[in-house]
């Protein structure tokens, strides 16, 4: 009897500590990633009058094509990381009757890239200069910056040659 008792009050603690383990904090949890994935740069790449054929290169294939809106793609992106809110992204592509890119909407808009947006510039203008007042100070003489500096300085260009064309008519 005492046997018995013990062997259940063992066995009850045990499914206890395996259940406590199913939610126990610092349990890797796995992302679930589902659908296309579509970016800020992919969508600036779009343009309108591109055919379907240069939209599925950029793009890839739809997640959604409906056979009652033939005109119509939709890509659909959601993520679920590691057991937080799952977020979702869409995208709609519409083409025109002669299969030519006439519109987007959804979740991302052109404009900037994100590698523009990091790098300061968008397409239209050069990137702007550091000032002068801004300039870095002169390396100390004879340290190893000043030295490294001068060896660039120094540094000649070497033209790189360029293989001659192939014949296109052969005798």
């Amino acid at each position: 009897m005492q046997n018995t008792k013990l062997l259940l009050t063992s066995l009850t603690f045990a499914g206890l500590v395996a259940l406590a383990g199913c939610s126990f904090p610092g349990v890797y949890k796995v992302d679930i990633q589902q659908g296309n994935v579509v970016t800020q740069d992919m969508i600036d790449q779009l343009r309108p009058g591109m055919t379907r054929r240069q939209v599925r290169f950029i793009m890839g294939s739809p997640l959604i094509t409906d056979t009652f809106h033939a005109n119509r793609w939709d890509y659909v992106y959601s993520i679920q990381p590691g057991g937080s809110r799952r977020q979702q992204e869409r995208m709609s592509l519409i083409f025109s009757d002669n299969d030519q890119l006439i519109g987007l909407s959804g979740d991302f808009v052109p404009g900037v890239s994100r590698d523009e947006a990091i790098l300061g510039t968008d397409g239209s203008a050069a990137p702007a200069t550091q000032a002068p007042s801004q300039a870095e100070p002169a390396p100390a003489p004879g340290s190893l910056e000043e030295q490294i500096q001068r060896e660039v300085d120094e540094a000649e260009a070497v033209p790189v040659p360029s293989p001659e064309p192939l014949d296109t008519n052969p005798q």
